[in-house]
């Protein structure tokens, strides 16, 4: 149901996992195959198709990688 055999991520799942710290949406990135936290500046690894949403686990994002936020 998370990935398929390419990596990506179901669109439903990453419409309703928010950060556990801050509540926020996430964003996917293929690239590292994590789910990122702009506000928290964390990065969230998924292990075998199941993110794993604990902080404890997820990376410090560089400053390079946290994409700031559009304002509408």
């Amino acid at each position: 149901m998370v990935l398929k055999n390419t990596k990506t991520l179901d669109p439903k799942l990453l419409e309703i996992l928010v950060c556990p710290l801050t509540k926020t949406a996430l964003r996917y990135e293929e690239k590292t195959n994590e789910l990122i936290s702009d506000k928290a500046g964390l990065a969230y690894p998924i292990n075998e198709g199941i993110p794993i949403m604990l902080v404890d686990e997820a990376r410090e994002l560089s400053t390079d990688e946290v994409k700031p936020k559009v304002k509408t």
